[in-house]
């Protein structure tokens, strides 16, 4: 793998952002700490379900399951990064009142309370965990997502139902059409705005869609630098649909939906897993509109299920991060 420290010339790892929430985040940010030290994850704060929305609405903070995910993928594979990820992304299995809810959450939260920074929380778990790389909130306030549905009445295929909470958006019977974020334009992480200025490359992707990966660009200072920055672009794409969030879509949909949402991104790479991509005419016309390449590898388990291979992903994102 790509070295973690600088060489005898000085030259340094490279300064990777990844952006999106979730296990595709996870998938991600798994195979880019093995490519290289200097990665930061900016992760969405819009979940409202589970042990997060539990604690973002008795306390009102940032809902932070996403952002112990991201964590816990950067922690290391010795012995002191695997206990530590099976800490923190442990559960509380009762009959009262913390059943469900992840130590990690818990940890987070009294580390914000203390600290009165969701920045400097994030980054004193990470101290702990021994994370290789940062994680950074999206926002600095809790943000809805309300997404526009069609098909939810099956008599009635083309009418259009908003529908709001990432739970519900990710859940739905009909299909996502198009998402915005409550409040309208929110304030951006300071952090986060730097980091993808002093980027040198940008990821986006895999992950939910409209609910993990798109709502970076609705957030107006994170998406001016997303646009802006002088880092490359890089999109990865997922190995399948997700039931209820982007049922149907084909792997050019995908492309088609962040150029509908970000008409002013452009792409550098798209990656996509050789078993279950082809490349056909729509997908190269949908990466050219962006424009970027398209690079096929193999990047699933062996398994068959639509899991990214850790090792895999790795050694795709070193060859095109060396390029």
């Amino acid at each position: 793998m790509m070295s973690t420290t600088p060489d005898e010339d000085g030259q340094r790892p490279p300064r990777v952002v990844a952006l999106g929430g979730g296990h595709g985040l996870h998938a991600s940010l798994s195979a880019l700490r093995r490519v290289t030290t200097d990665v930061t994850a900016i992760v969405t704060v819009a979940d409202d379900g589970g042990s997060s929305g539990r604690l973002r609405k008795e306390l009102g903070v940032l809902p932070p399951g996403d952002l112990r995910m991201a964590l816990a993928a950067l922690c290391g594979d010795d012995e002191w990064g695997h206990t530590w990820s099976q800490v923190i992304q442990h559960r509380f299995r009762s009959e009262g009142e913390l059943h469900g809810h992840a130590v990690g959450n818990l940890l987070i939260v009294a580390l914000w309370e203390l600290l009165g920074d969701s920045v400097a929380g994030l980054d004193w778990v990470g101290q702990l965990l021994g994370a290789h790389g940062r994680v950074l909130p999206m926002s600095s306030v809790p943000l809805d997502i309300v997404a526009e549905v069609s098909g939810i009445d099956p008599e009635r295929p083309e009418e259009l139902t908003t529908v709001r909470g990432q739970v519900a958006c990710a859940s739905t019977s009909g299909k996502v059409r198009s998402i915005s974020l409550v409040p309208e334009a929110p304030p951006a992480s300071a952090q986060a705005v730097k980091a993808v200025r002093e980027a040198d490359w940008v990821v986006f992707g895999p992950g939910s869609w409209f609910t993990s990966v798109l709502p970076h660009l609705l957030v107006p200072d994170l998406a001016h630098a997303l646009v802006t920055t002088r880092a490359r672009r890089m999109v990865a794409l997922n190995l399948s649909p997700q039931q209820g969030e982007t049922d149907g879509f084909r792997p050019e949909t995908y492309l088609e939906v962040l150029h509908e949402h970000a008409p002013k991104l452009g792409v550098d790479v798209v990656l996509a897993d050789r078993r279950t991509v082809e490349e056909t005419d729509p997908l190269l016309e949908a990466v050219g509109q962006l424009g970027g390449r398209l690079e096929l590898e193999y990047l699933s388990r062996d398994d068959g299920t639509p899991r990214h291979d850790p090792d895999r992903l790795a050694t795709a994102f070193e060859r095109i991060l060396e390029g």
